[in-house]
């Protein structure tokens, strides 16, 4: 018999904030599809069947074309209630001493993939006039990422596709929330080899937090939410400092410890 519960689909979802998004769908009465490129999604699967939801795992790259099919594929036409785009990739280092290969995969799973996926469920809530989509931006994409460039563009460009996205659906039943967090102990940062530095040292916020925060938000229809008192003001400082200044700052947190003189 299939289930009568709402439907989520979770991006990222094998551990921090997208694993806590996932705990908290669970927790309200969502069944859940949730992805990621790591078999350890299985495992986050099991975890949250114990919760007592209907639960699919996907393992796939959303990073590619034939990924994000496949995830929507497991979709299977049934109705999304939730949409959480959380996927997300950092690459540290100078730009031009990155490999290219690994800038266009930071690129095609914060972006592309991620619009990709947006484009393709949205529709779906557009046609019957509900859903909820939920996208993870960043307080860094306020700030010029030096040594965290591509990374902090793509979360400068995802912050203000949510706010457009969200103005376009005004009226259509169809809500967009930016989730905003700042620093959070993920396995974001030994991923995207921020360990040596000042950033992936210092004390970060609780993910299961973050992503309640988030979800809270998403559920109210709000637009967007900055997480933690010290990430709201961080953000609006930013907003009225020099990019110059911004970026000089971000040099003394994300600048490789080794690289210092």
């Amino acid at each position: 018999m299939a289930s009568s519960r709402r439907l989520a689909v979770v991006t990222g979802a094998s551990t921090g904030i997208g694993y806590g998004l996932a705990i908290c769908c669970a927790d309200h009465g969502f069944d859940l599809v949730i992805a990621a490129d790591e078999p350890q999604i299985a495992t986050a699967a099991e975890e949250l069947r114990r919760l007592g939801a209907n639960v699919e795992a996907v393992e796939a790259d959303l990073a590619t074309a034939d990924g994000v099919s496949k995830l929507y594929s497991a979709i299977g036409g049934r109705q999304v209630s939730a949409l959480l785009a959380n996927a997300g990739r950092g690459l540290a280092d100078g730009f031009l001493d990155q490999d290219f290969a690994a800038v266009k995969r930071v690129i095609d799973t914060n972006v592309t993939g991620t619009l990709d996926l947006i484009q393709r469920v949205g529709r779906d809530m557009r046609a019957r006039g509900s859903g909820r989509i939920l996208i993870t931006g960043s307080i860094a994409g306020f700030m010029p990422g030096t040594f965290h460039a591509v990374y902090n563009a793509s979360k400068a460009f995802l912050d203000s596709f949510s706010f457009a996205l969200r103005a376009e659906l005004k009226d259509t039943g169809v809500t967009v929330t930016c989730l905003m967090p700042g620093a959070t102990e993920t396995e974001f940062f030994r991923r995207a080899g921020l360990l040596d530095t000042k950033l992936g040292q210092s004390k970060k916020d609780d993910p299961a937090d973050v992503a309640r925060q988030g979800f809270d938000a998403m559920m109210r229809g709000d637009g967007d939410i900055v997480t933690g008192w010290h990430n709201k003001i961080q953000s609006a400082i930013a907003n009225v400092t020099p990019a110059s200044w911004l970026a000089e700052q971000h040099r003394k947190q994300a600048q490789p410890n080794s690289a210092r003189n």
